[in-house]
């Protein structure tokens, strides 16, 4: 049964830190890519180009952005689950590869052999794209363990959702985390449904900032509607678990426009819901108005940014759509076969 549109108030602006003209054209351009970029591969899913589950992540972008903002790209690894397009594009992975992958193709990021749900850049130190709900959180320590292990300085930035936030290995994961305080970040991506049953009907607590209270691991709210409160609490965790103080959760409040996948028609929630948060609380916009406010830029300015994105979502979907799909052969490569 669909509810009452509920978006949240937009934090008041005394408390909320701010960009510099560099960094709000840097996310206004990121989220952009992103935003671009999913509306064509709903588009090629929609023509049949792309097969299998495709999970879009239309609303969602201050998080992956602002959080990205905040790491050392290159150094920090990232992993998340099957809403993973977004990811790879901030983290700057080539948007060709990674749509050639969405449609099976041979220059896809793997080969064209995972598709939307297993993409990963051992170069970029992103590691997918899972398909096991909640299976990046097991993952994501791992890689922090490694960290640890190496002594390297990094961080691992594991993304989850409300929905996987219920799984018994993440608090498994949390477990080991802080016993040995490995440099983690949990990025819990609260958008409110999961696969598309309201946290108040799936979860007996609805705070999951506080889902690692009872291992000692500090964490906190945040909109995540705002890629500026974004950015400031991915600083503070990011430094938190690089210092050696261990793991830490960030539940980002935060919304997609679309269903949970291309095959969900959302009838859980209510048209209005929906317009209500695009209308008020979008995270592109709020920084398209706070750039013109500001007159920083001209919307002409803005203009020759989007159609700049437009013009690499096209150069990617036409590569996509006109790369070979692999050979026969690849079958048989990067299996491994334990005797």
């Amino acid at each position: 049964m669909a509810r009452k549109a509920t978006a949240p108030k937009a934090t008041t602006q005394s408390n909320v830190p701010q960009f510099t003209q560099e960094q709000d054209l840097e996310a206004f351009r990121e989220m952009l890519l992103i935003r671009r970029f999913e509306e064509k591969a709903g588009q090629l899913y929609g023509m049949g180009l792309i097969g299998g589950f495709c999970h879009l992540y239309i609303g969602q972008e201050a998080v992956v952005t602002g959080i990205t903002m905040a790491s050392e790209k290159g150094s920090d690894a990232q992993i998340t689950g099957y809403r993973d397009h977004g990811h790879m594009l901030v983290m700057g992975l080539d948007p060709k590869g990674v749509m050639a992958e969405l449609t099976g193709r041979q220059g896809g990021l793997s080969k064209g052999k995972g598709g939307s749900m297993h993409m990963f850049s051992n170069e970029h130190r992103f590691y997918g794209g899972n398909g096991i709900v909640g299976a990046q959180a097991s993952l994501g320590t791992g890689l922090a363990f490694a960290s640890k292990y190496k002594g390297d300085g990094s961080v691992s930035i594991t993304y989850f959702g409300d929905g996987a936030a219920n799984q018994g290995q993440v608090y498994e994961s949390f477990n080991m985390a802080k016993l040995w305080n490995l440099p983690v970040v949990y990025i819990i991506e609260n958008n409110k449904y999961a696969m598309g049953t309201s946290i108040e009907r799936a979860a007996a607590t609805t705070d999951f900032s506080k889902r690692g209270a009872s291992f000692d691991i500090p964490g906190e709210q945040v909109d995540g509607m705002d890629v500026r409160m974004v950015y400031d609490a991915a600083q503070r965790a990011i430094e938190h678990a690089r210092s050696g103080k261990g793991p830490y959760i960030l539940e980002m409040l935060t919304y997609r426009y679309r269903g949970h996948s291309m095959s969900d028609p959302a009838k859980y929630r209510s048209k209005e819901e929906v317009t209500k948060y695009r209308q008020e609380r979008d995270p592109i916009e709020q920084v398209r108005a706070r750039l013109l406010e500001a007159g920083v830029v001209t919307e002409d300015d803005l203009k020759a940014i989007e159609t700049d994105i437009r013009a690499i979502v096209t150069e990617a979907a036409d590569f996509a759509t006109n790369d070979p799909e692999p050979d026969a052969s690849e079958l048989w490569t990067d299996i491994i076969i334990e005797a």
